[in-house]
Parts: C-alpha cells; structure tokens; sequence
C-alpha cells in the first residue's frame, strides 16, 4: 500500500498542535476547524500533515520525531476540530523529553499539560502501592497469631 508523497504546498501556514508522552505512545492533537482533504504520511522518523480547514486556508506541518515509532501500528483520526495521531513508540517505557529530534521547539507545536503525565515514576508508586499492602496484610497476620483472616466472616449473611 503505497501513499502518493504529499508535497509542500507554495502557500501554507502550520496547524497548531498539543503533544504528550505515554509508556508506549504519543499522541499529537493538530487543531483544525473542520478539516478536509486530509493526508497524513506517518514514517519511522517523521510525520507530515497537510489539509483544509472550512474556510480553504491550507495547512502543512513536517515533524521529525525525537525517536523512531512503528508505522504500522500508528494511526490517525479526523474529527471536526482537530486530527488526532497515535504514535506507536519503537522503544516502549523510554520516555521523550520533546516530541521532535532538533530541541529548538518550534513556535506552532505545545505540550498537552492536561493530559501529560510523569509516567517514569509510576512504577515506583505501584512498588510503594504494593509495599504498604504486605505490610496491612503481615499486621493482620500477627494480630491473628499468624492465621489469615476466615473470608466467611465478610458474608453479608447471618
């Protein structure tokens, strides 16, 4: 299946877009006011976005991602105020401090602050989660001299 390459439009302006970070994705939000004739070429190191909006301005963004993500397991979706890209990361659990390779952000692309999360330290918070169970679980046993808890007893039944 092969895309017809899109070509750079002569006179075109960026769609602003929001990034954020995910254990094995990352999605982009590319703000454009009922977007038509909408072509998106997803590649191993970059993106290219152009389309229509209602009002024929012509958009065109060329991203070159801070990482290599899997193009066959990425998509993208139309909706009627913004096209959402998911981007499978090639390498899951590695986190991205900036969406694309050059650290020079570019002025139409933000980070989505409202759906990002610090997602590194969430195994540290289960670890710490799961520390305090067995140490509820071990109290209980000590208080029973050792005999777990008889599970009969939480029947709602007399």
């Amino acid at each position: 299946m092969n895309k017809p390459k899109i070509v750079r439009p002569e006179v075109s302006q960026p769609a602003h877009a929001l990034w954020y970070d995910r254990k094995k994705y990352v999605t982009i939000n590319f703000t454009v006011q009922k977007p038509k004739d909408v072509q998106v070429d997803i590649q191993p190191n970059k993106m290219i976005l152009c389309c229509k909006n209602d009002t024929e301005d012509v958009f065109y963004n060329e991203l070159h991602f801070y990482d290599t993500v899997q193009i066959h397991d990425s998509r993208e979706r139309v909706y009627d105020r913004t096209i959402n890209v998911l981007l499978r990361k090639m390498k899951p659990d590695c986190a991205w401090p900036r969406i694309q390779k050059d650290p020079a952000k570019p002025s139409w692309i933000s980070v989505d602050f409202d759906n990002w999360r610090d997602w590194e330290h969430d195994e540290e918070e289960g670890k710490e989660e799961y520390d305090r169970y067995m140490e509820m679980i071990q109290e209980m046993a000590s208080d029973n001299k050792g005999v777990a808890p008889d599970m009969g007893d939480l029947s709602d039944s007399d």
